[in-house]
Order: C-alpha cells, then structure tokens, then sequence
C-alpha cells in the first residue's frame, strides 16, 4: 500500500498542506515543534480516525479555525483510492473512503494499516499496564474486525457493571445477565491475545537480535486473570463483594498485561537506555510484520525521530532491516539533522524525498 498524496487543511500547526510522496522513502527535517510528527499524524488519523497523542479531537484543529480536512489519495491492492477525514467543531467527526461515509468508524480500522515508532513508545516499558494493553489491542484490532467488535462489546458491559457497583445495585440477576454477556467477549478477548503472543514472539525475538546483536535474550510474557478452564462468570461473582467495596471491576481483560524481560530481568530495572528503544523498536517492527503477514497489505512505516540516542551500530542495523527485509515499503523518517537524515539515506541507497518543515510549511529540498 502507497499514499500518494496527502492534502492538510487545519490539522495542529498545519493551515495548509499538500504533499506528493515517493512510494519508497519520504523524509521530514526540521527542528523540533515546527510540525514534523504533526505530518506523520494527520497520516496516523487516516488510517485510525484518531491523532496518535491521545489528544482530543477537538484539540487538533488549528488554533482560531472551526474545521479540520484531511484527504490521502492511495494506491491498494493495484487500485487508485481516496480517503477523507473531516471535523467542524460541536460536530461528530467525518470519515469516507471513495466519498462514502462510514457508518460506524470501527469498520475502518485494519484496512489502510500503519505502525507508528516514535520516542513515546518507551511507555510500552515504564508505563502502566495500559499502554501494553493499548499496544495488543492497536495491533490485533487490525488483523481481526471479531475482536474490535468483541473488544467494543466487552467495554461497553464493563461501564455498565462499573456502574452497578458505584450505584450499589442488588440484583443478583442483572449482574448475572451482565457477567454472562462479558464472559462471551472476554474469553475470545484473551485467546486472540494469547494466540497473538504466541506468533509475535519468534518474530520480535529475531528482529530485537538483529538490532542488538547476540547475547541478549528478550522475552514477551502475557499475563491474564482469565485461565483456559475457569470461566469469566465465576471470577466475576467470587470478586464481587471486592468490587463493591472499591467501585469498579477488579478482574478481566481490561487488567490484562504484557511482561517484558531481558535476561530474565525486567526491561524497565535492568535494560540501559539503548537496549530499551532496541526494545521498543523490534517490537514495533514485528508488529509490522505481523500486520503485513496478517492482512496481506504492506502497512506505512512511520519513524518519527527513532534514531536519537541510538549508537551508530544500531542504527546502522535497524536501516539494513528495513532496507533489505522483503516486508517493508513506504516509509517516512523525521529528524532534527539533515546530515543524519543524508547519512541514512547513504545506507539504504534507496530512492527518497526531503522536505525542510518550518512552523507547519513544506518545501522540499
């Protein structure tokens, strides 16, 4: 998959933007704040309907403008597509693909694919269990619409137990109709997940060796309430008096998380700072991988200021991955150094396109 074109009309500190791209390497310089990785996430909200910050959508309009447009033009599958996203404020936002709108932005998720590797990524590591379950959740819900829904599904009984409990409700049989619904979401939730475990490890743990070298040996654990012989329900109703005493539901899905070792010693406690990002980076790489295997299509590759302290070795390493994996497409870099950006274009000798960023303007060079 290619984006050719991309057009920006208010997005961050972005008025006005039209960029044609090249189908191999496109290349973002500038200093920091001057609209570099805002570029890569108006490229991110295509193809999740949603900026890549976490920041609210109403947050991510140009300062004094009442709209945000955004249109890429693609090529999918051997065929010329259009998407739009569009946000007029105290509206609910807009998404179409051919100009027809999607009726549920659920179902867009998985078809335009794209993975992000950006310095927020070490929150996969020092963050809470949130940000891994947010990271299996972006990954899976690509490759597998049954789990969106199922995912969507669960969340949305989870409020409504969450709320039971803050509202001290009695009723053994609503909380039974409730937990029974849940059960059928979570069990599926945590097979995927497991399953998903299970054929990305391989996949990481040969990227992560080729970025760090040999004698390092990484590690993926999930951990789950949720075993294979005990069913949701009886979690649920053993937990119950727990939960009404705290407010909230204690087990499930949502408590999920990954455990990520080095050596047999957690990432977080005993990796240097380099071993970290080799970390973070050989999974968002397998993630890319794993999507391409997945769904068929080759995702678009987002760098977004990756190569910071990183030794020149790994770097050198992590550009022969991308440069001679069958896997990998289009991809776009940013960076602060132009002789950075020039000496890793050197490495993978591709074809490639720059351009110079100053406070949301485009000129290429």
């Amino acid at each position: 998959m290619i984006l050719k074109r991309l057009s920006v009309n208010n997005f961050k500190n972005i008025q006005e933007a039209s960029l044609d791209f090249s189908p191999s390497i496109n290349c973002l310089l500038g200093n920091n704040g001057m609209g570099k990785s805002n570029l890569l996430d108006a490229i991110y909200f295509l193809s999740f309907a949603r900026s890549f910050s976490g920041m609210a959508d109403s947050k991510l309009m140009l300062r004094g403008s009442d709209f945000m447009m955004l249109r890429g033009e693609y090529r999918r599958n051997g065929l010329d597509e259009e998407l739009t996203a569009g946000l007029v404020a105290g509206r609910r936002k807009s998404m179409k693909r051919a100009g027809k709108e999607y009726q549920r932005l659920s179902d867009h998720i998985g078809l335009f694919p794209a993975v992000l590797i950006s310095p927020a990524d070490g929150d996969l590591i020092t963050g809470t269990g949130e940000e891994r379950r947010r990271f299996m959740d972006i990954v899976i819900s690509q490759s597998d619409t049954v789990y969106l829904d199922h995912l969507i599904r669960f969340g949305r009984f989870l409020q409504q137990r969450n709320k039971m409990l803050h509202d001290r409700v009695v009723d053994h049989n609503l909380y039974m109709a409730i937990e029974t619904a849940m059960s059928v979401s979570a069990h599926y939730i945590t097979d995927r997940r497991r399953q998903w475990v299970d054929e990305l490890t391989p996949i990481f743990t040969r990227l992560y060796r080729l970025i760090a070298g040999d004698g390092e040996t990484p590690r993926i654990t999930y951990r789950t309430h949720l075993a294979d012989d005990v069913a949701y329900e009886a979690l649920l109703d053993n937990a119950r008096r727990h939960d009404e005493a705290v407010g909230h539901t204690s087990v499930g899905p949502h408590r999920d998380d990954l455990e990520l070792e080095l050596n047999d010693l957690p990432v977080r406690r005993a990796a240097s700072q380099g071993q970290c990002k080799s970390f973070t980076i050989g999974l968002r790489l397998a993630q890319f991988e794993f999507l391409h295997r997945s769904a068929g299509l080759t995702p678009l590759l987002l760098l977004d200021d990756i190569f910071d302290k990183l030794d020149a070795t790994r770097v050198e390493r992590i550009v022969s991955i991308v440069r001679d994996s069958q896997w990998f497409g289009q991809i776009f870099i940013t960076d602060t150094n132009r002789d950075h950006l020039d000496s890793i274009m050197r490495l993978t000798g591709a074809e490639y396109r720059m351009w110079l960023v100053d406070n949301g303007n485009f000129t290429m060079i």
